[in-house]
């Protein structure tokens, strides 16, 4: 019997000893890759060439469709029943080490070698071009059957890393929209495919009908039960796929905007008919997806189409772009008020199509260099958007270099985006002592604190949100010192290694930025340590080369230099101070309730207009400024926010009269601003200046507005803001 044991224990062990794959030796290649002719195979062979090269210095050969033998590495593609688009098998059956994807589905050989590294070889990718491994000159793969399947066969994120990095898209096994989408036509294409340009003039019918007319415009929406815009939209999509043989997917989408839907009689039959205003759209998609029964259609379910029809449903090869951009962030979608209508869509449209494209938002668009700890609700969204049968997912999270832990929530994401129940904690406790060395559990303490500030505070997280909202909450004095603590023992513990260090300064930067945003705020400063900050913040920006603060592509450099000549005070007495403001005409909404000495207190509004602006939607205005008694006058000046992504512009025209008894006035100056329709975000005073100063109590101020968004504009044919904040009288 004993004799039976040994010899079994021998078998074994020589079994496994068989099993084992040595790639290395001592430094030299002791395998071959072979290939089938197979492009994305070829990436995978490469891919794992490299990085066996840079653990051991040993070059492994690649061949093409060569003759594979024991202890060699085969990447090759078979119809296997477990395999799904981008799944992979791991094997080392009979001494060969085999990756194995689907024929032209995918990418399963480039994430299968992606895993092998990962996981047998202890390699880590962490940002741009950031990965860490540790060099070892023999290779020995154990005993391996491994088949892995992604929970979404369309991921896609929004990290700086993916437009730099190939190799960083592909470990994180991402997608990009121009890779799948016939001529990168993605999300919001009406006007790409219907061009306003050429079709607006001639034919207004074409386009929306609302408010008593039709809207024209690079922004506008169809009138989708217009025959003639059916059959113009299908020859082109028609030409767009022939040109594009090897895709078979193509985005019909709305234009960016809400409740720019068409009315008329015929479009609003249907949207009646089935409850909501997605009745016409899928009406129209259906259409297409019966005319091109081989491809598919991706449409949006956004603001005002993201609740489903009642009794239309899409057809298998119609796509739902469904969207969340109305929900917020503190706690995820199933626990936040804000959520439950997206909760009600999401059912919705589960139980009406298997085909549905999750848009989810992890971003905060106005300022991507701010504080967004949203980490503890990403796996439950992830969960909840898989549980519900979405297929393809965009998890928009703030990606820009300089963001909020860009890197480490990137990592997240397209690790839950692979496999909703990976283990969350373990995958940040990893990332953060690979990415930051010994500063990983000061920053991990940072996290977690800021998270329980922010659930602690009530306050929503949402994404347009600013660091002012939160200086009561999880960003008040209290906290950003035990923050700063946490950031200084961070930057202490890697003083010595300056890449980690770096890393360690980059990630600080959104606290920094939000002192900044909160100390502009207040009447009382420190001007000596804000100027302190301010420049550390601009060298550090500099530095790393951070590109922008907002979606706007506003930098961070000129924010600088504004938050000079804008916040800090600038030695000059407002004689408008403390004066008494008497509304004409009222400003809209929440804005009629302010206190109006907001626009006399010194204090210049930022550009998120959640603090000091006072705004007028869809009107005019005017109003009275009483200073109390007669004063010397020079000049008067008035301050105006341009932000067209909250539908805000410029005014048309500003007018100043002046009186000393508030009864006679008279004109000073009429100003008429032109048009402005730059992206960025931006402030501008309109000024007039005495020729010889003047004795003046009071000023009378008339504002004209636009009053409705213009055709370019996705707000088209909706009432329009403009934003008023300081008034200055020298």
């Amino acid at each position: 019997m004993k004799n039976r044991i040994v010899f079994l224990s021998v078998l074994f062990f020589t079994h496994t000893l068989c099993a084992q794959i040595t790639l290395t030796d001592n430094n030299r290649s002791t395998a071959s890759i072979v290939i089938n002719d197979n492009s994305v195979n070829y990436t995978a062979a490469t891919l794992l060439q490299t990085f066996i090269y840079r653990i051991s210095g040993a070059e492994i050969p690649i061949k093409k469709d060569g003759k594979v033998k024991k202890g060699d590495i085969f990447i090759t593609n078979e119809n296997l029943s477990e395999l799904k688009k981008d799944g992979f098998l791991l094997s080392t059956k009979d001494g060969v080490l085999r990756i194995v994807s689907l024929p032209n589905e995918g990418k399963g050989s480039i994430y299968g070698v992606v895993t092998l590294l990962e996981k047998y070889l202890g390699i880590s990718y962490f940002g741009e071009n950031e990965y860490s491994l540790t060099k070892q000159s023999n290779i020995v793969i154990p005993l391996i059957h491994f088949v892995d399947n992604p929970a979404f066969r369309y991921r896609q994120t929004q990290c700086y890393a993916t437009k730099t990095d190939s190799i960083y898209k592909l470990w994180n096994r991402l997608e990009e929209p121009g890779e799948i989408f016939a001529a990168n036509y993605w999300v919001h294409t009406f006007d790409k495919l219907l061009p306003s340009d050429k079709y607006g003039k001639n034919h207004p019918e074409y386009y929306s009908y609302f408010n008593g007319k039709r809207h024209p415009g690079k922004a506008s929406q169809w009138c989708l039960t217009n025959s003639e815009v059916f059959e113009i939209v299908a020859n082109r999509i028609d030409s767009i796929f022939k040109a594009n043989p090897q895709k078979h997917i193509i985005s019909v989408s709305q234009n960016d905007g809400n409740y720019t839907n068409c009315t008329c009689e015929n479009c609003k039959a249907i949207d009646d008919r089935e409850g909501a205003f997605s009745g016409s759209l899928i009406t129209f998609l259906n259409k297409l997806a019966a005319r091109f029964p081989d491809k598919e259609f991706s449409t949006l379910a956004y603001l005002y189409t993201m609740k489903p029809p009642k009794h239309i449903k899409p057809l298998p090869n119609v796509n739902i772009m469904l969207c969340d951009i109305d929900c917020d962030r503190e706690v995820s979608l199933t626990e936040n008020a804000s959520g439950q209508e997206f909760m009600q869509a999401l059912k919705g449209w589960s139980a009406i199509s298997n085909n549905i494209f999750l848009w989810d938002y992890g971003i905060n668009f106005d300022n991507f260099v701010s504080p967004f700890p949203n980490f503890h609700i990403l796996q439950d969204n992830i969960k909840l958007f898989k549980k519900y049968g979405a297929s393809m997912h965009f998890s928009q999270i703030g990606g820009s270099r300089g963001g909020d832990f860009a890197e480490l929530r990137a990592f997240l994401v397209s690790k839950l985006m692979w496999n909703p129940n990976a283990d969350v904690d373990s995958l940040t406790q990893h990332f953060l002592n690979g990415y930051y060395g010994k500063a990983a559990p000061f920053l991990y303490q940072y996290i977690k604190i800021m998270e329980g500030a922010l659930l602690g505070s009530g306050q929503r997280l949402w994404i347009y949100d600013s660091p002012v909202s939160h200086k009561k909450g999880m960003l008040k004095p209290e906290l950003i010192r035990r923050y700063n603590n946490l950031f200084d023992q961070a930057e202490k513990a890697v003083a010595e290694d300056s890449t980690l260090l770096k890393r360690v300064q980059r990630s600080r930067l959104p606290l920094q930025y939000s002192e900044l945003e909160i100390a502009r705020t207040e009447n009382r400063k420190a001007v000596n340590d804000i100027l302190q900050k301010l420049n550390l913040f601009e060298q550090k920006v500099k530095e790393f080369n951070i590109p922008t603060l907002n979606e706007r592509n506003n930098s961070p450099v000129e924010y600088c230099e504004l938050y000079r000549k804008r916040y800090l005070p600038q030695n000059k007495k407002n004689l408008a101070t403390g004066a008494t403001i008497t509304y004409l005409t009222e400003p809209t909404g929440k804005y009629a309730a302010m206190n109006p000495s907001v626009l006399v207190d010194g204090l210049f509004g930022g550009s998120t207009f959640v603090e000091s602006w006072v705004g007028w939607e869809g009107k005019d205005a005017a109003f009275v400024i009483d200073m109390g008694k007669e004063k010397t006058v020079c000049s008067i000046e008035s301050d105006f926010l341009h932000q067209l992504g909250a539908w805000i512009f410029f005014p048309k025209e500003v007018s100043y009269s002046y009186s000393t008894d508030g009864k006679s006035y008279t004109l000073l100056e009429k100003h008429e601003i032109p048009e402005d329709r730059s992206v960025e975000v931006k402030f501008k005073s309109v000024k007039s200046i005495l020729s010889t100063p003047i004795p003046v109590r009071y000023f009378k101020i008339e504002i004209i507005g636009i009053k409705e968004c213009p055709s370019w504009h996705y707000g088209v044919g909706h009432p329009a803001w403009f934003f008023l904040d300081e008034i200055t009288v020298l």
